[in-house]
């Protein structure tokens, strides 16, 4: 016989995303667009939280909604959180303890991993939206200490990603955002070739990421990454389930 229990906590959602408060595009591969994803996720708007207030204002005076918002998740059933900016990362250890479920703020959790995986001598890149505002807070947020050699390049100096992004406005010419990406990378492997791998810190940039990794020929991890793999951790659990 499979006997299942029902109740509140039986949506099916493996995941659930804190959101930012913004109204720019989503377009297929962002994280912030359901089509995204292969399965269902659950997401949660936290208001207020503007990218610019995020990203260039440190996350001032944010944390209790996004402590709230971690609690509604949790509330409706989700397995584990994520959200949809790197930056938050300065918030893990408060975020995760809030909840008792896991919470994984950003992609930059992975650089530790990453960096084990590379031959010695050499380093991980890290591709950001903004290079100027992402501190040595964030770093000790993610668990990337000193041991792990970085190298980092920024978005900011481009014409249309950032500005956009950050600025929250409705238009994104993709294809312009694409070759930015692409060019940054390149840059940044002209300046370091010791690099060795690289990981998206913005979680708009998944659409971008095959584009990436077929310009520098290099392993390219993003916060996409970190979600199925989460997922995979907890989809064999998900009610119900035929006997065995």
């Amino acid at each position: 016989m499979n006997r299942v229990r029902g109740g509140f906590n039986q949506y099916g959602f493996t995941v659930g995303i804190l959101m930012l408060d913004t109204k720019f595009p989503r377009i297929a591969g962002d994280m912030g667009n359901a089509s995204t994803f292969p399965f269902p996720v659950r997401y949660h708007r936290v208001t207020g939280a503007s990218p610019e207030r995020v990203v260039r204002g440190g996350a001032e005076g944010l944390l209790p909604n996004f402590i709230e918002g971690a609690l509604a998740l949790e509330s409706e059933g989700v397995g584990a959180i994520t959200t949809n900016c790197g930056f938050l990362v300065k918030f893990q250890r408060e975020l995760a303890a809030s909840v008792k479920i896991p919470v994984f703020t950003s992609s930059l959790l992975m650089v530790p991993l990453v960096h084990r995986m590379l031959p010695p001598g050499r380093r991980v890149g890290v591709l950001t939206v903004n290079a100027a505002t992402l501190t040595r807070e964030h770093l000790d947020g993610a668990g990337i200490g000193p041991e792990v050699p970085l190298a980092i390049a920024g978005m900011e100096d481009e014409k249309e990603f950032t500005r956009v992004m950050l600025g929250d406005e409705l238009e994104l010419d993709v294809d312009l955002a694409r070759e930015e990406h692409v060019r940054v990378a390149r840059r940044l492997l002209d300046e370091h070739p010791d690099v060795g791998a690289l990981v998206l810190e913005c979680t708009n940039m998944p659409p971008y990421a095959a584009d990436v990794q077929r310009a520098v020929g290099l392993p390219v991890f993003d916060v996409l990454s970190l979600v199925h793999l989460v997922h995979d951790a907890l989809a064999a659990g998900q009610p119900p389930r035929g006997a065995v």
